[in-house]
Parts: structure tokens; C-alpha cells; sequence
């Protein structure tokens, strides 16, 4: 079990709960009303932030929940910096903490922007791009992507001119990628080695990588995201603090993720 912030959100939900309704059952049971205006300090807090925490908890479990982006493995699309939000039942619905499916949704699709937790260390989430679905043979040569021996198309947009948190890829190759009808761009940095194999993504599995193909830690390196490990599908920028500038850049807030 991870113990990350659903948990203590769980935690705090259980305590306050049984706090507040606690005291409510005693007085029932003592048959004497509820003194709002004079409850025990610790009972008033239970009941001012039961609600609060309950709504909270819900809407991160099974609606929606804010990630912020720490690295440029994402980039152009990504930058650091950049809040986003994530649906979390698009893949299905899930039990906060232990992580259950518990209703069946959709699955992810070939080119979805996901967040899952690392199988290296499941405390840990990530973010990447869907490349392979279950059974997919994907191969990457000469920063070259094929899926199940068909090369995916690509169209040059020239040299990346970054802003804000971007600068540090200045300079690379701008890609805009057809992966198989779902058109993105991605970064190619020449002379940065890379790794190069076929890999066949098991059943159950999704082969995932960063836009910025050079500079991500991705399914190349560690291998295939479990489809327990997925947490949701990113699909909005809601905020973006430029670190460098000391300011929010307005242009990115309201960006639909594709």
C-alpha cells in the first residue's frame, strides 16, 4: 500500500467522521439536543472540515485531479511548470488508496497522454504518451518510431525556439508525429544517444513515451505500464508558473492536451 496524499485524505475523512458523528450518537443516545454553540473544540473542528475533506477526497478519487509538471520529458507539449488536470475515470473507476477498479470505463488509446504511477517505484507518478497498446510490436531506430512494422509518419517543423521554461531545448528538431491519426509535436535532439530495440508490449500493458524523445526516462529504459498503474488521462492546463520569469504565462492557461 502507498501511503500518498488519498490516503491521508482517507485518514482525515475516517477521523473527522467519527469525531463528529461520535458525539452526535452520544447525544442521541443521552437524549439531550446538540448544543451547536457550545460544541467541544475538537468536535466543532471535526464538523467544520468533515464536509471539506469528503468533497475533496471524491473529487480527487473519482473525478478529476490536478498534477504539476517537475520535468521537460513531455516537451513541446508539457512544460515545467505547467498545472494540469487529469480525468480519472476515463480508464475506469478505482478505490482511493488500495486502487481497485470497481467500474469498468474505457481503455486507453494509442497517442493518450497519461499519468501512472512508476512501476519502479508506484509512490512516484509519471506522465507520458501512449506509443503501444497490449500485443503491439514497437520498434525505435535511427529515433526512427514504428508500430507493428509500419513507420509513423512525421513532418519537420524546424528548429524548437523555446520560451520561459523551455529555453533548455532551444535548438532541437521540432516533429510534428502522425501516430496513427492522433498528431502531436515532439522534440529530436541530434547526436544524443538513445536506445534503440524492439520491444513487444504484453497483454495487460502500454508502451509509453516522452514528446521530448531525448530526454525522457520512459518504457525504453524500464519497460511497460501495468494498466492497474494508470491513474488518469491529462486533458487541460489550467495554470503555468514560469519559474525563470517569476510569472504565470497567461498563453498556456486553458491549453486542451492533445
Amino acid at each position: 500500500m502507498d501511503y500518498d496524499f488519498s490516503f491521508f485524505l482517507v485518514i482525515a475523512t475516517f477521523v473527522t467522521g467519527v469525531v463528529w458523528g461520535g458525539y452526535w450518537l452520544y447525544l442521541k443516545y443521552a437524549h439531550q439536543p446538540y448544543p451547536v454553540d457550545k460544541e467541544p473544540l475538537l468536535v466543532e473542528y471535526a464538523r467544520s472540515f468533515f464536509p471539506v475533506v469528503l468533497i475533496v477526497l471524491l473529487l480527487r478519487s473519482f473525478l478529476v485531479e490536478p498534477f504539476r509538471i517537475p520535468s521537460g520529458s513531455m516537451m513541446p507539449t508539457l512544460l515545467i511548470g505547467d498545472f494540469i488536470l487529469v480525468n480519472k475515470f476515463t480508464y475506469g473507476v478505482r478505490l482511493p488508496v488500495l486502487n481497485d477498479k470497481v467500474i469498468e470505463m474505457g481503455e486507453p488509446e494509442r497517442g493518450d497522454i497519461v499519468v501512472f504511477r512508476f512501476p519502479k517505484q508506484p509512490s512516484v507518478d509519471y506522465i507520458k504518451r501512449v506509443i503501444g497498446l497490449p500485443g503491439d510490436r514497437i520498434a525505435y531506430f535511427g529515433k526512427k518510431l514504428y508500430v507493428n512494422g509500419q513507420p509513423i509518419a512525421n513532418t519537420s517543423l524546424g528548429r524548437y525556439q523555446g520560451v520561459g521554461q523551455g529555453m533548455t531545448m532551444t535548438g532541437a528538431e521540432r516533429l510534428e508525429e502522425d501516430l496513427t491519426g492522433v498528431k502531436h509535436s515532439i522534440l529530436i535532439s541530434p547526436g544524443v544517444p538513445t536506445v534503440e530495440d524492439v520491444f513487444v508490449v504484453p497483454p495487460g500493458q502500454y508502451f509509453v513515451m516522452g514528446d521530448n524523445r531525448d530526454n525522457s526516462n520512459d518504457s525504453r529504459y524500464w519497460g511497460t505500464v501495468p494498466e492497474a498503474n494508470l491513474v488518469g488521462k491529462a486533458f487541460f492546463i489550467w495554470m503555468n508558473w514560469d519559474w525563470q520569469n517569476k510569472g504565470i504565462a497567461f498563453d498556456r492557461i486553458g491549453t486542451i492536451l492533445e
